[in-house]
């Protein structure tokens, strides 16, 4: 019988349905840290919520342990590379609390349009400051979105019903979606300058990280109000403070934090701050639903070979994994690239399979492509995650299967829409080792690295030694080069494998060079 160690609080409801099907619950939520590695090798499961942290040490003491499941959306506590580099399967719930996070990004606007928090504690303190705490409506004010997935969705719909106009900057939120769900489509700068109550709904990368700016916050119009119940870091905290100590933002509520738990911050001085324990997911239906989903898909994982939800590994099942395994990795990595190089505004993806792979189960393979396509701006996605991501942003999936063979036995092809055109990308298995085979018209022959440099160019006489040579200069080393040409002196791309990441500086020295049209780094 499977062993499951739960470490953190779980509901009862969840623990029965390890016991109905067979898996064996031990509830222990009072372990020291000592302990807890101590006991970790007698379990084939762990069950956490944000308290225990599976860190690398954990990880290293877990030699038996197959899984760990998040009760819960964030996995920021478990060290997912230490758990992939022993075969453990990372598993989270990420759809349990969408209702819950948008319920308490409207409250906490409501908190700051009447200052509810500092009212409060004003009456508590035996003053009665009718005057001094008059607040605003919402009625007729413009909510602008930073992120209109799923929880940016919900939360566009209650602001309606409140009469609200909304905005919504995202861009993968295709035109279409948003006239579906009430919105209007527009560029940050619009939303900035246009927004009463600006509420953040997006993860957090390297391009949203401080998204609001000190720029970007003096952009927006007096008396803004600001809500973020995401992630830490897509507000800039220092400016934050600025505006609310010069009134320019009439207020501001975050439930998430750069560092957390945070136990002192500039902003808790001010009364037109308010501030929450990261409660997003906090409620009894949001809890009982991830305790209860984590426990089923765990319990399906151990007893059945399944894995659905999981961060680092593809949903399989158990008699598919080994003829999929390197297609997969073919899909995952096509997708990559092409993600990598999407402007935005993504509206089609249509991926087809040609020859042998045609005949297979390729619904896992379609999925592990989207995936690829989307997390270089959605991080927190899988192959289970991403088509349903991709629904809500109006994104149009298509797939099609051709048994015809062509030149080679297998092919996969991904055709992507967006801001700029249509693009397509193929690629193919050589030896079981993934290779793109074409980009566009342009025919090529490149394995993928870790760290690649993608260049696109005019097809002139001395750029590839121009470009090696300040690669050289720039201490880039050169693993692979491949180049391919629709014609002599025509358009001409190449994709380079380095053997470490491209700095900033050296991709703009590449952007610089004479025939250079774009260069981008990428990492597979």
């Amino acid at each position: 019988m499977p062993k499951v160690l739960i470490a953190d609080k779980l509901s009862d409801a969840a623990v029965q349905i390890f016991v109905d099907e067979g898996v064996q619950a031990d509830v222990r939520l009072d372990l020291s840290r000592a302990e807890l590695i101590a006991c970790i090798d007698q379990y084939d499961g762990l069950v956490v919520r944000s308290r225990t942290r599976p860190d690398a040490e954990l990880v290293a003491a877990a030699t038996n342990l197959k899984v760990i499941g998040r009760a819960g959306i964030g996995v920021d506590n478990v060290d997912i590379p230490a758990a992939s580099a022993k075969g453990i399967v990372v598993m989270n719930t990420p759809f349990g609390n969408a209702i819950t996070t948008a319920e308490h990004a409207i409250a906490m606007m409501f908190a700051c349009a009447r200052n509810i928090p500092v009212a409060d504690r004003s009456t508590r303190s035996g003053k009665w400051e009718k005057s001094k705490f008059v607040g605003t409506e919402l009625f007729g004010k413009t909510l602008g979105l930073i992120g209109c997935g799923n929880i940016g969705a919900l939360v566009a719909e209650r602001a309606l019903g409140l009469k609200m106009q909304v905005l919504a900057y995202d861009p993968y939120l295709t035109v279409e979606r948003a006239v579906e769900i009430g919105v209007t489509k527009v560029e940050l700068d619009e939303l900035l300058t246009k927004a009463d109550v600006i509420s953040l709904h997006t993860p957090l990368t390297d391009q949203t990280r401080n998204i609001l700016s000190a720029d970007a916050l003096n952009k927006t119009k007096a008396g803004v109000m600001i809500v973020n119940c995401a992630r830490g870091g897509l507000v800039d905290e220092t400016a934050l403070f600025a505006g609310l100590s010069s009134g320019h933002v009439r207020a501001a509520a975050l439930d998430v934090y750069v560092e957390e738990p945070v136990k002192d911050n500039p902003l808790f001085s001010l009364d037109n701050f308010v501030g929450t324990p990261h409660l997003g997911a906090s409620t009894r239906e949001a809890q009982e639903n991830v305790a209860v989903q984590v426990a089923r898909q765990m319990s399906d994982f151990l007893l059945n070979g399944a894995v659905s939800n999981a961060l680092n590994m593809p949903s399989v099942s158990a008699e598919d994994a080994p003829r999929l395994k390197p297609y997969l990795a073919l899909a995952q990595n096509l997708g990559l690239l092409a993600g990598q190089l999407t402007i935005g505004g993504l509206s089609r993806v249509e991926i087809s399979f040609q020859g042998a792979v045609a005949r297979m189960n390729v619904k896992p393979l379609t999925s592990s492509a989207l995936a690829g396509i989307l997390r270089p701006i959605l991080c927190d996605v899988n192959m289970v995650s991403a088509p349903i991501m991709a629904a809500e942003r109006g994104i149009h999936l298509a797939e099609t299967c051709e048994e015809q063979k062509g030149d080679f036995d297998s092919v996969i092809q991904i055709k992507l829409e967006d801001e700029s055109g249509v693009r397509e990308i193929a690629g193919t298995l050589f030896a079981g080792v993934p290779r793109v085979i074409r980009m566009d018209d342009v025919q090529l022959d490149a394995p993928f690295q870790e760290h690649m440099l993608f260049v696109s160019n005019e097809d002139e006489p001395g750029h590839i030694g121009a470009l090696g040579e300040l690669l050289g200069q720039e201490g880039v080393n050169i693993a692979t080069f491949n180049l391919g040409r629709t014609g002599a002196g025509s358009k001409a791309f190449s994709l380079i494998g380095v053997d470490a990441p491209v700095a900033a500086n050296t991709l703009d020295a590449v952007k610089s060079l004479s025939h250079v049209r774009k260069a981008y780094a990428m990492r597979f």
